[in-house]
């Protein structure tokens, strides 16, 4: 007499174990990476600073401009127009940036009293009038398997329009004494070149090589994460190099950081929630999440000395920026990674 034996046997707990860390991106090779350069960052602050011998702004600058292009190349003209046709979402997205976060930042003015308060309150100002990025924007979305159309015309749109909305809020609330126009003119073109251009390049050769770059979106996606990583580490190598962290207790930095991961998570749920009520599919809240959640280090530094002439070379300006660009960048790089795989999953499975 033979001996049943179990047709499906109890997987062994490590099994278990390896699924739900797999699942969750712990054993994706982005994250020990992401972690791998904020610490050599740490130990070699000047590898990745203003002093280093290679030309970091012009790697970070190329690598930007060429994910744009390949970008482009993956969009036809068809699928752009779609894309910008959205309203309700851009509308979401430039709304969240210009206008929700703001009145965050004053709904918590009262909690910041004595004078460090008063110090670090027009800081945190300053970083929730600032526009989104452009590229870690984009490159969020597309690992995050949203629509990226929609996310290159609003991050570009959010650069353009914070020209315009960020000294107005500036100098509306905080009054400085800054101004020029020249740093504003130099930051438009840099846009022109490192997005507009590629992504048109991109687009008008979409008919001839768009088949091949759909057919290699796993090496693109690749590229996407390397350029983060790269810009990860150059921010980090900055902000130790420069000591900003010094300038405060750690306790109080501590809790500064603590406030801006409350800020990003908080503004993250406000527009998931606004996305679903708006009825949005998931590649649109994918990008109204991704693009409604940013704020832009690079345009900060410029308005920065343009604005508070003095005030930026003391940090103390710069320092919530500097830690919600870090924190932002890794915190969103652990949720794309889960929203791509949530994506990938849901069209895995077979329509009832």
């Amino acid at each position: 007499m033979a001996t049943a034996t179990p047709t499906s046997p109890m997987p062994p707990t490590e099994s278990r174990l390896a699924a739900w860390l797999r699942r969750a991106g712990l054993l994706d090779w982005f994250l020990p990476a992401l972690a791998a350069v904020v610490g050599l960052a740490y130990l070699f602050p000047q590898a990745g600073g203003p002093g280093s011998p290679l030309p970091w702004d012009a790697l970070n600058s190329g690598g930007v401009a060429l994910v744009f292009f390949l970008y482009g190349l993956k969009l036809s003209l068809s699928s752009l127009r779609n894309g910008t046709r959205n309203w309700r979402l851009h509308l979401l997205i430039q709304l969240t940036t210009f206008l929700l976060f703001p009145l965050l930042a004053l709904a918590v003015r009262p909690l910041f009293g004595g004078a460090q308060g008063q110090l670090l309150w027009p800081s945190i100002f300053f970083l929730c009038v600032l526009p989104s990025t452009v590229s870690t924007s984009v490159v969020m979305v597309s690992m995050g398997r949203g629509n990226v159309p929609a996310a290159i015309f609003n991050a570009s749109l959010s650069a353009l329009i914070g020209i315009v909305l960020t000294p107005l809020w500036v100098r509306a609330v905080l009054q400085p004494t800054g101004g020029g126009s020249e740093g504003l003119s130099a930051l438009a073109l840099s846009l022109a070149w490192q997005v507009v251009v590629p992504v048109g390049a991109g687009v008008l050769l979409n008919s001839r090589f768009g088949e091949w770059a759909g057919s290699h979106k796993g090496h693109l996606r690749v590229l996407d994460q390397v350029v983060i990583l790269s810009i990860v580490f150059t921010s980090f190598c900055e902000s130790f190099a420069q000591g900003v962290f010094r300038s405060y207790a750690p306790a109080t930095v501590a809790l500064l950081g603590a406030g801006m991961v409350g800020l990003y998570f908080g503004v993250f749920g406000l527009v998931a929630g606004a996305s679903r009520l708006l009825g949005f599919a998931a590649p649109d809240r994918t990008t109204a999440i991704f693009c409604g959640s940013k704020k832009s280090l690079v345009h900060g530094s410029v308005f920065a000395s343009l604005l508070f002439p003095g005030a930026a070379a003391t940090g103390a300006l710069l320092l919530p920026l500097m830690l919600y660009h870090a924190l932002q960048i890794v915190l969103a790089s652990i949720m794309a990674q889960q929203f791509g795989r949530a994506a990938l999953r849901a069209e895995a499975q077979p329509e009832s």
